[in-house]
């Protein structure tokens, strides 16, 4: 997240597609989801007391839920504006911690409440993992039935939005987009967006849509530019990312993710874990490509669309296997030990590093201009200047001055038994 979040900036292609398609920026969501599905197979693996278990659950979804809306509703502006606070009439509701702690409260949810179903032996039928846990499963199938439903039948108006963004020419200005449609997967009528703008309402829906970047909207797409001339309105308008109807159907991405979840707990083997792992995430890979492929559900992650969820899904599968091997078969560990002091504090480096908290604690320390700080020295004197090239210097600069430095942050904390947990 922190290498797409900041280098993005100079490698656009690295970022999130404008619409339709798949980019290193998109996959970081599902995996988070996917990880997340993994991590509860284990937590909830002996359930003592249910009560226990959920309130637990419910605790941790609301600090989830808490941090989330504090981070990206708009109440910090980190790491480059120092100022702070949100107006709560343009508040952001949705998030990614956010869909995070949607997605937990459900699995999380199914997976204690069906403690009592789980099979002890799964036997030698390959298909035995499946009907042993078929409640995880149902819920999937049911948010997946939800979020097709809604997707597909649900009827589109035409709606209204007025652009704020002061300095612009087209500011405090209204604009109506036209739809009346059904099952619409394009930008401006597509169900997901109207539900957000039902719901939440559209002044609290994510303002700066990576859309902007589609070919309808600039001539310098997959970049940012300025606006065509004759870009549709829709250029201009609120959508969010992590909506509510695209979180329902993000919750099969954490369905998954437990799943492989239950694959370590039950099987021994290397070699069976592995052969699972892959032929699962291969299956999930060519059911994702075909639909995009054939232009019946296009990867888009804006949309959470399904064949997203299957590909993404299959790549954190693939990921995941090729990480057991070199680390769990062939006990290639030590080069790996940066990632798992990460992971081992990921809402410290979340909050620190990914949302810029740190970046603008050492920015508010500057001298005479806010533009003249620590981190902008560093970034241009140590990388951008040295190597003559702001793309290769603000690469160096993200992979040595944040991820290795979180990195090494991270294990430091690990050292000293510091742990943030929710």
């Amino acid at each position: 997240m922190i290498l797409v979040d900041d280098a993005g900036e100079v490698y656009e292609r690295i970022d999130h597609s404008p619409w339709n398609g798949c980019t290193l920026a998109d996959v970081v969501m599902p995996f988070f989801l996917f990880i997340v599905g993994v991590s509860i197979a284990f937590a909830f693996k002996r359930v003592s007391k249910i009560p226990d278990s959920i309130r637990k659950i419910f605790i941790r979804t609301i600090k989830l839920l808490f941090w989330g809306i504090l981070l990206q509703g708009g109440f910090s502006h980190a790491p480059n504006d120092l100022s702070y606070g949100v107006d709560m009439k343009m508040i952001r509701w949705c998030g990614i911690l956010q869909r995070i702690a949607l997605a937990y409260l459900a699995v999380a949810l199914i997976e204690v409440l069906t403690h009592k179903f789980r099979p002890r032996e799964l036997g030698s039928n390959p298909f035995a993992i499946f009907r042993g846990y078929s409640w995880q499963w149902i819920g999937g199938f049911v948010a997946f039935s939800i979020y097709m439903i809604t997707t597909f039948a649900l009827y589109v108006p035409n709606w209204s939005f007025v652009y704020h963004n002061e300095g612009d020419i087209n500011d405090g200005k209204t604009f109506t987009i036209e739809c009346g449609k059904r099952g619409q997967l394009g930008p401006a009528c597509n169900a997901v967006g109207y539900v957000d703008r039902a719901v939440w309402g559209i002044n609290h829906i994510y303002s700066h849509p990576v859309w902007r970047r589609s070919r309808e909207c600039t001539f310098s797409s997959p970049n940012d530019g300025p606006l065509r001339d004759d870009a549709p309105s829709w250029c201009l308008a609120p959508f969010d990312p992590e909506g509510l109807l695209s979180s329902i159907s993000a919750i099969l991405s954490t369905t998954i993710g437990v799943h492989y979840g239950h694959v370590l707990i039950h099987y021994k083997v290397h070699s069976e874990r592995l052969k699972h792992f892959v032929i699962m995430a291969i299956g999930l890979l060519l059911c994702g490509l075909i639909l995009h492929l054939t232009n019946a559900i296009p990867l888009n992650k804006q949309l959470y669309s399904i064949s997203y969820v299957c590909f993404t899904a299959g790549l954190a599968g693939i990921v995941l296997s090729a990480f057991y091997w070199l680390v769990d078969v062939l006990r290639i560990r030590t080069p790996f030990l940066l990632f798992e002091w990460i992971g081992l504090n990921s809402m410290l480096i979340f909050v620190l590093g990914a949302q810029g908290i740190l970046a603008a604690f050492v920015n508010g320390w500057y001298y005479e201009s806010t533009r003249r700080t620590l981190v902008y020295w560093i970034k241009n004197q140590v990388f951008i200047n040295v190597w003559h090239s702001v793309r290769v210097g603000t690469l160096l600069y993200v992979i040595f001055a944040e991820i290795l430095f979180y990195g090494v942050l991270a294990g430091v904390c690990h050292k000293l038994g510091l742990y943030w947990k929710l």
